[in-house]
């Protein structure tokens, strides 16, 4: 008797439960496009655990939101190689649509079929708030379409050099904060590759000399140059890592906050690694 009682308690304990982990606000529809939900709109394994990912972004990128509007009435955020806009519209139910007065979320992406299917989904959501750009990264820097600055500006997953393109239009724009999340970085693994031959006199460069030293090492460095390009640009920076985050194994996480700092020194570390590592000609990219 007793045993069945228990089992009665669990079995009606569950919606409940199920219950707490979505929030009363967020938009059901969006969470079964993303996939968090099944197409009965019920939470299994598999999403549950996508659903504790995405409050792992956000518990990040929350507080620098909030840091913005205790400043001013409204933000603007883009997301800069937006791709499917998974971010965008995770941060605009979770955050940007209870404020009290909208804030602005702008995808940039240059595949114009995945720009459509965002335009398209936010009206079906009624996410008024939310706009899509299909932009080339130049284009991005100077378009009419996007304001002269912006306060957050996000990259996740950025592979390869479009972390860099983020980083630009970030310093372009003058946000306040910047959140990336690389991925896939190849460039300067290749250029170390390369330039193997002139760097092996070096004893430094036994940190890249074997193949997998050099992508592994490439994909680090490359992470430092950016950090202290930031701090070159006056951003205090912070790196974590954006842990269980299943798309990547990629999983660092680089949080800038603009904090007008002396940038000097970083400055002057940077050329110094750059000429050490034998990619002096790297320094117009990490300026």
């Amino acid at each position: 008797m007793n045993t069945k009682s228990i089992k009665k308690n669990d079995s009606s304990s569950k919606p409940d439960a199920q219950k707490h982990e979505i929030r009363p606000t967020q938009s059901i529809e969006l969470l079964k496009e993303l996939h968090i939900l099944t197409r009965d709109g019920k939470l299994n394994q598999d999403s549950r655990r996508k659903l504790k990912q995405v409050y792992h972004l956000v518990q990040f990128i929350e507080p620098l939101l909030k840091e913005v509007l205790a400043r001013k009435h409204s933000l603007t955020l883009v997301d800069h190689g937006a791709g499917k806009s998974y971010l965008g519209f995770i941060l605009n139910d979770l955050f940007c649509k209870l404020q009290p007065e909208p804030s602005k979320i702008i995808g940039i992406e240059v595949r114009e079929e995945l720009v459509k299917k965002s335009k398209d989904l936010a009206e079906r959501l009624n996410f008024n708030s939310m706009e899509f750009l299909h932009l080339t990264v130049e284009e991005s820097l100077n378009s009419p379409l996007l304001p002269q600055e912006v306060d957050v500006v996000t990259a996740l997953h950025a592979c390869n050099t479009a972390t860099d393109d983020a980083i630009r239009f970030a310093l372009h724009k003058k946000a306040q904060h910047i959140v990336l999340v690389p991925c896939c970085q190849a460039e300067v693994a290749a250029a170390l590759r390369e330039g193997k031959n002139k760097t092996l006199k070096n004893e430094m460069a036994e940190i890249w000399r074997h193949p997998l030293h050099t992508r592994e090492f490439g994909s680090h460095i490359t992470n430092v140059l950016r950090c202290l390009q930031l701090e070159s640009h006056g951003y205090s920076v912070t790196v974590t890592e954006l842990v269980g985050w299943e798309h990547s194994m990629k999983n660092e996480l680089i949080i800038a906050t603009q904090k007008n700092l002396p940038g000097h020194k970083a400055q002057e570390r940077k050329t110094k690694i750059l000429a050490e590592i034998g990619l002096s000609s790297f320094e117009e990219r990490f300026a």
